[in-house]
């Protein structure tokens, strides 16, 4: 795990999602989205299947989600999921604009790495799309590389789809 960043908020914490949580998730990443990028109600449909996918098949022993609180509102999440037996897959993560610029978004993903290397997997991969400039300079910084990228269209919009991974 890494130092939190010099400008990072003291009342940051990161815990295990309590129940309305993950509710919480896809409504505030639905809006997010829509709001910052256009998405449609497709990329709602896709994370709440992603959501409910996590509660009916959650193992505890690979798996894991991070909810970021600070000052009692929930901040950011993001998720571990079991894709092999030597592969993780990193899911959803986000940040709400106002805790960004704060070191969260790499905090989580050290989380996922961290908890990922313990549990024995030995690479872990994401799917993101080209347009989310941010979360990809995040992945790189945490050593993640480009491993293809497909066309698509999804959520209202011509999309770019990238797989990133890294070994652990």
């Amino acid at each position: 795990m890494t130092t939190p960043a010099p400008h990072a908020r003291a009342d940051l914490v990161l815990r295990e999602p309590r129940v309305g949580d993950l509710s919480w998730v896809v409504h505030r990443q639905s809006l997010l989205y829509a709001r910052e990028y256009g998405w449609n109600n497709e990329f709602e449909a896709l994370v709440s299947e992603i959501i409910a996918r996590f509660i009916r098949e959650f193992d505890p022993a690979r798996e894991r989600c991070w909810i970021a609180e600070q000052g009692g509102a929930v901040v950011g999440s993001v998720f571990v999921v079991h894709q092999d037996d030597a592969t993780a897959k990193l899911r959803m993560l986000y940040v709400e604009a106002s805790a960004r610029g704060q070191g969260l978004g790499g905090r989580l993903i050290d989380e996922c790495l961290g908890f990922a290397r313990q549990v024995g997997y030995r690479q872990m991969l994401l799917w993101t799309n080209s347009v989310l400039v941010d979360a990809r300079r995040l992945y790189e910084r945490a050593g993640f590389t480009l491993r293809e990228e497909e066309p698509h269209h999804s959520f209202g919009h011509a999309l770019v789809g990238q797989v990133w991974g890294r070994a652990l």
